[in-house]
This record gives structure tokens, sequence and C-alpha cells, in this order.
């Protein structure tokens, strides 16, 4: 998925290519501006994940002369991660998205591997996130804000069907061949 942030600075052009050039096939595609019970449904809210982004919070902290209290307003990691994920959500819902089913040989991990770090400040050059933004995760914590990162990968394909399921009727992911699938399958 394409976020708000790579929506409104016009990277979907510059993002779509980057995962065809490679040989993934796009095989749903749908610009919308996700509701709030969408968003929710896309991020996951167990205690673990919020235990997991708000320890991840604290312990990015110090590195840059902060501790999480002063930055977060709190230092206990749920309590972070609860914020993190209503950002996560506000941000999702403030404007359009692109979201997308890719297809091809290893698409996840290939996806994945061209997004980059999802912190992009850690984001290798050459990548999505390391190419086109720069920020750390600490740099809009002090705002109240989440990390903008332009793009969403799915993490594991349990993951990946999921959020298929989510953001896709079965009807509107298309089977088609591109002309290169005979070199690179």
């Amino acid at each position: 998925m394409i976020k708000p942030d790579g929506v409104a600075r016009g990277l979907m052009g510059e993002i779509i290519k980057r995962f065809e050039k490679v040989g993934l096939k796009i095989v749903g595609l749908k610009m919308l501006v996700p509701d709030k019970k969408l968003a929710e449904k896309h991020y996951p809210v167990t205690e673990e994940w919020f235990k997991k982004v708000g320890s991840n919070t604290i312990n990015a902290c110090p590195k840059y002369g902060f501790q999480a209290k002063e930055v977060i307003g709190t230092d206990d990691p749920i309590e972070i991660g609860k914020k993190v994920h209503q950002w996560n959500i506000d941000f999702l819902t403030s404007g359009p998205v692109l979201a997308m089913v890719l297809e091809g040989v290893h698409a996840l991990e290939v996806a994945r591997k061209i997004a980059g770090e999802t912190v992009p400040l850690l984001a290798a050059p050459g990548t999505i996130r390391g190419d086109l933004t720069s920020i750390s995760a600490i740099s809009v914590n002090l705002k109240n804000n989440t990390l903008y990162n332009l793009v969403h990968t799915s993490g594991n394909d349990d993951e990946a069907k999921k959020e298929i399921a989510l953001w896709f009727s079965e009807k509107e992911i298309l089977k088609y061949r591109r002309t290169e699938e005979d070199y690179i399958f």
C-alpha cells in the first residue's frame, strides 16, 4: 500500500515502477480514503504488538537524548504502543492510499526488500524508504505523530492473506499474463 504521505508527495508512479521493474505484477489496485473501521482492522491490536512498539520507542529515546516519558508522556510500553496505534489509525485515514496486490516469485520478500527498513532513517540506499524519505520514529513521536514511511508491506504470508481479503474482494484480483513472465518465472 502506498500510504497518504506517498500519495500526497506524488510518489505513486515512482513506487509502482520500482515494484514492476523487478517483475512483480499488480493484480489488484485501488485508491481510496480508508475509514476508521477499515484502518482499525488493518493494524494489529494485540497486547504483544503494543508492548513491542512501545519498547522499541523506549529503547530508541536515549540514543537521541530523550526519555520516553518526556517525549510520549509515559514510559509504559503498552500505553506508548496504544498511542502509536491511534496515531497510525489517524494517519491512515488522513487521506487517500493506493492499495495493491502484487504477484510474482517471492513477491512478499521482494516487496519488503524494495520497501526497505520500516524506519526510513535505517533504510538502505536503493530502497523506497532509503531513497525517498529519511525521518526517524523519534522525530515524529516528538510531535505526537506516527512514522511517515511511504508504504506498507505485509510482514508474512498469513498477514498478506488477511490484508488482501480486507482491502479487496475476490473479483477485484485479476488474472493476466505479462510478456516477460516466461523469463522471470
